[in-house]
């Protein structure tokens, strides 16, 4: 077991790498606790949780809506809840996006931890205090930042993970690997055969290591305005995949990823051997990289990204394996490289 610790200015939060869904109950500090977690989780480790108001939500990004949040507090209410009492969320990315926006506005915030269940959450979601629900179907474009108490990575949990969403995952792994460190990205390449079949010693280092690498970042800017940038690698163009093609998250961000590489080409800062590699890791972890919309649907998307700031976009590209840099880029030159290629 590890424990990482994000330290910010206000308060801490610890990411318990290795700890049990079965000892929640310590964590919980005899507080009044309720817990949010979707139907499939629900099903399948229930009767792990402690004994917890459960509300339960439809799995998929779907329920990542202010309605849902709505129906939510009113449960919360309805069960006796105030300003004392600790909310967990025990699922996925969506579980702990929504549990997250739910605990940072109920009663102007109450605190917060998470069990993550995915990878995607145990590595990227439920780390770093974005808490975010979408709006029309447009991601998180309602949020917070409020850090979470703590974060339990329990990796037997994965072990039930349905291949797609493990696969999805990875894309948010990789993109770790190619924000600030060259030699896990060659890890990679190297065991992607025993990491595809889950062994459990290369999935508690891999988790571990990657949690490390979106700490540092967080620790550094919290609320984003300049280095945690870099963790939207894959994210402007791979949203706005996700919202024309319905496509999940991590083949979205695969996609996105591709585009940020080619863009990098073009603009002189990758080398082509270097994107072939990028290219050939993604998809020996069945990540697709090619985008299978129609370009100018995907780019109207974008322009409601949360990250366009008026005539630009603030871009995150590649100058090789494990460096990347934020750049301002305009909107036509963004469009023309979209649509033509150039």
């Amino acid at each position: 077991m590890e424990k990482i610790t994000v330290r910010l200015q206000n308060r801490q939060s610890d990411i318990i790498v290795g700890e049990c869904l079965n000892h929640l109950d310590e964590y919980l500090k005899k507080r009044i606790t309720f817990i949010i977690t979707d139907r499939n989780v629900n099903e399948i480790y229930r009767e792990r949780f402690p004994d917890c108001y459960v509300y339960v939500a439809e799995p998929g990004e779907k329920s990542k809506d202010i309605t849902v949040v709505a129906d939510i507090c009113r449960w919360l209410l309805e069960n006796g809840a105030d300003r004392s009492s600790f909310l967990v969320g025990i699922g996925g990315g969506v579980v702990c996006d929504l549990a997250g926006f739910v605990a940072s506005v109920f009663m102007r915030g109450i605190n917060f931890g998470f069990v993550a269940t995915s990878l995607l959450a145990q590595v990227d979601a439920a780390i770093g205090g974005k808490n975010g629900v979408d709006l029309d179907g447009y991601k998180n474009i309602i949020g917070t930042f409020t850090q979470p108490e703590f974060v339990i990575c329990d990796i037997d949990l994965l072990m039930t993970l349905p291949e797609k969403e493990y696969v999805n995952g990875m894309a948010e792994i990789i993109k770790h690997a190619l924000i600030q460190d060259f030699d896990q990205f060659v890890h990679f390449e190297e065991f992607s055969v025993p990491i595809m079949a889950r062994e459990i010693n290369k999935l508690e280092h891999m988790v571990a290591h990657s949690a490390k690498i979106k700490a540092s970042v967080v620790e550094k800017d919290e609320l984003e305005h300049g280095e945690r940038r870099k963790l939207n690698l894959g994210h402007t163009w791979g949203h706005a995949i996700e919202k024309v093609t319905g496509l999940s998250h991590g083949e979205s961000v695969a996609i996105g990823m591709a585009f940020s590489a080619n863009l990098s080409v073009k603009k002189g800062l990758l080398q082509e051997h270097e994107r072939e590699r990028i290219l050939n890791l993604l998809t020996s972890f069945d990540l697709p990289v090619k985008n299978p919309a129609d370009p100018p649907d995907v780019f109207d998307v974008l322009l409601k990204d949360k990250k366009k700031e008026g005539g630009s976009v603030h871009f995150i590209l590649m100058k090789g394996i494990g460096n990347v840099v934020v750049e301002p880029i305009d909107i036509m030159e963004l469009k023309k490289f979209a649509l033509y290629g150039d």
